[in-house]
């Protein structure tokens, strides 16, 4: 899928700039997906992140800033990489599965990591599980933040035991309300687990800190560092 990587300079939020560059049918000179990754400053184990948004495009996240806070504190303290994505077509769900599945290529072949966590916010949410359930190789955990329900079907493919899911959501959610998060937590096989903040909009803006903390803490726990190299 991945024609090659295109680098920048580092970033003063201390990401790294990348394009991949994609084939994108066999008549195309392909597309580019924007990337900022963070790295951390060793070596690294074998575990990495990637953080999607919603259908709003761009570089959002929820919880007032959550994935730039969650990134830098990943590649600091917890020797994570992680891959923020820019969806090239930010309401298609098929092609920003694509998009998704550029960076799990990118982070394992290229990259040699081992034990890829996803996760998404509201549309997003559908983009990782969709991508969890094409990648199961490699997609470890699975995190969904104020998820959709529609093209979450992929959830009944992950096999019990092998990715663990962590569901949160608000209950004053008015654009996706917390049913959806719901649904989802009972199509999904164990270990999984539903996290409902009361008096929580769709953004989670109201509880950003526990949020980042609960985020944090699943993944350090379902992603392993120390994995053998493939």
């Amino acid at each position: 899928m991945i024609k090659g990587a295109e680098a920048g300079s580092i970033a003063n939020e201390g990401y790294i700039p990348i394009k991949l560059k994609i084939f994108d049918g066999a008549d195309s000179d392909g597309d580019n997906i924007d990337c900022r990754y963070y790295k951390t400053g060793s070596q690294g184990g074998n575990a990495a992140v990637i953080l999607v948004g919603g259908v709003g495009g761009g570089w959002d996240s929820p919880a007032k800033g959550l994935y730039n806070r969650l990134s830098q504190k990943l590649a600091k303290d917890d020797e994570m990489n992680t891959l923020r994505i820019r969806f090239r077509y930010p309401t298609n769900l098929e092609e920003c599965v694509v998009d998704v599945l550029a960076g799990i290529e990118f982070l394992t072949q290229a990259e040699r990591k081992t034990s890829i966590g996803l996760v998404g916010h509201s549309f997003g949410g559908a983009v990782v599980i969709s991508s969890a359930a094409l990648a199961k190789d490699f997609v470890k955990t699975v995190v969904t933040l104020a998820t959709q329900s529609y093209g979450t079907e992929g959830i009944s493919k992950l096999k019990e035991n092998e990715c663990p899911i962590l569901l949160i959501h608000g209950n004053s959610d008015a654009v996706l309300p917390s049913y959806c998060s719901s649904y989802v937590y009972n199509k999904a096989k164990e270990p999984k687990q539903l996290v409902l903040y009361d008096n929580a909009s769709h953004s989670l803006d109201e509880v950003a800190d526990e949020v980042f903390h609960k985020v944090h803490e699943w993944l350090g726990q379902n992603l392993d560092k120390n994995g053998s190299i493939l």
